[in-house]
């Protein structure tokens, strides 16, 4: 039988020859055939992950609950996303075209990696590893806009990386045994337990500020931001999802490991302070928005905010920030797909140019208007209840002051989003597009339909297996 480490490295090797082989030869047919065989290699490499949970490989990557449900989630939007690529980039010349499927196939191993890694300063060489392969995508279409938004997001970023860095150093100052050296998740509980609480706190803002530029959170949100807006839809797609959760992780494992410390109250703080700062600017943002990406950018951010306050709560919390970061993942996925589609009919992302969208394309006008429900948490969208539960842990924690703000902001939120996704479905452009519009087949639309259904279901039923592995991944935190 094989072994599992065994398994681990045939795939990170398949990927990288994958990779490798789409970059170089520079051939339309073969970049489908590569990258579709890739994402069914990833699809049985998941499935393979859950059969040994709990297991560790190769001493710094172990198959844990929040690990493999994110990578179930990049499993599933890696078909969507690659399917809607496929379309997107249909007519680019071949070099592009490869350097494209490339770039995807590594991004989606270097994810799959920081999913998967148990220790700091892994999780932080596969984080950077993500930043380089972004880079390519965003900078896809090769225009002065695209270029400008590719620097900043390596400039950003990397200083995030570089701050998340310092965060691990301070951890390292506090490590009087050499074994402890390596930063393993399970060592970092026997550091904190042992350290000054000063290096605790200055380690938990330089890892939240570092990652955010990941999890597209207050304070290094603006990075993402340009990131969604220029880059292709489907990668859009992507990185306001799985990338997002990819930061999320290394701030939750961290979060995780010093809640049993004395500055666990800290922590919820920082995290309240982020979270409601970040859906204060996505609102304020929101409000004046005039790029239909744009505003699903500033979306993401509000969304992350709710994931922040959520688990600066604690108790319930806990639970609704897990729930809403995978249903945010479905639905937000599912927005930027049906934006992409928008853009080929409308012939714009320009909201004063967008309209009348039911009548060009009824399909797709339906399932943004579905899309809708479910970013903004209207039921029958299951991220009702993530919110719902968040605001439960306020009243539970008899924070009745956060509870009315974050309700005064989340309704400007939903104004913004009402009145702008209604005109792009309703109303009549109130400027011509100099862009010709395009047909599109309904059948490129039923991805869309197939997520958000997902995140309705969830709003009348959490299956047993989902509640139960949430359940475990939150077991250890403080009650």
């Amino acid at each position: 039988m094989i072994e599992p480490a065994h398994i681990f490295i045939l795939f990170f090797a398949l990927s990288l020859l994958l990779g490798l082989l789409v970059a170089l030869i520079h051939s339309k047919p073969l970049a489908r055939l590569l990258t579709s065989s890739y994402v069914v290699i990833h699809v049985a490499f998941t499935a393979y992950c859950w059969m040994h949970r709990g297991e560790t490989v190769l001493d710094y990557f172990t198959f844990d609950t929040l690990g493999l449900m994110l990578q179930s989630v990049l499993s599933i939007l890696s078909i969507t996303t690659v399917y809607h690529g496929f379309i997107y980039v249909r007519n680019d010349p071949p070099r592009i075209y490869a350097i494209y499927h490339s770039a995807l196939i590594a991004l989606i191993a270097a994810m799959t990696g920081a999913y998967l890694a148990n220790g700091m300063t892994t999780v932080w060489i596969f984080v950077e590893a993500t930043t380089l392969a972004v880079a390519a995508l965003i900078y896809h279409d090769r225009t002065a806009i695209a270029l400008e938004a590719t620097w900043k997001y390596v400039f950003v970023c990397s200083i995030g990386i570089a701050l998340a860095y310092i965060g691990i150093l301070f951890l390292g100052f506090t490590v009087r045994d050499v074994r402890l050296l390596h930063l393993s998740f399970s060592s970092i509980t026997e550091i904190a337990r042992l350290a000054n609480p000063l290096y605790l706190k200055i380690a938990f803002v330089f890892v939240l500020v570092g990652y955010s530029t990941k999890m597209g959170l207050f304070p290094m949100h603006t990075v993402t931001v340009d990131a969604h807006t220029v880059a292709p839809p489907p990668i859009s797609a992507f990185i306001s999802t799985t990338l997002m959760n990819v930061g999320f992780l290394a701030i939750f494992r961290i979060y995780a490991l010093f809640s049993a410390t004395p500055i666990l109250p800290f922590m919820n703080h920082v995290l309240l302070l982020s979270g409601f700062l970040s859906i204060l600017i996505s609102a304020g943002y929101m409000l004046k928005a005039k790029h239909n990406k744009r505003m699903l950018a500033y979306s993401s951010l509000e969304n992350m905010g709710i994931v922040a306050i959520a688990l600066g709560m604690g108790g319930i919390g806990y639970y609704a920030a897990i729930l809403h970061v995978i249903l945010h993942s479905f639905a937000k996925a599912g927005l930027f797909y049906q934006m992409g589609q928008s853009y080929k009919v409308m012939g714009t992302y320009n909201l004063d140019e967008s309209g009348n969208y039911m009548n060009l394309y009824p399909a797709g006008a339906t399932a943004l208007l579905l899309g809708l429900l479910c970013i903004t948490a209207i039921p029958p969208s299951g991220m009702f209840i993530s919110e719902l539960l968040m605001f439960k842990a306020m009243v539970a924690n008899g924070n009745y002051l956060y509870m009315t703000v974050a309700a005064i902001l989340l309704c400007f939120v939903l104004y913004a989003m009402l009145t702008r996704v209604l005109h792009i479905v309703f109303s009549q452009p109130r400027t011509a597009s100099v862009r010709p519009g395009e047909k599109v087949n309904p059948w490129q639309t039923v991805s869309q339909y197939i997520l958000f259904g997902l995140v309705i279901v969830i709003c009348f039923t959490q299956p047993g297996f989902l509640r139960d592995m949430i359940m475990d991944i939150i077991q250890n935190l403080p009650k």
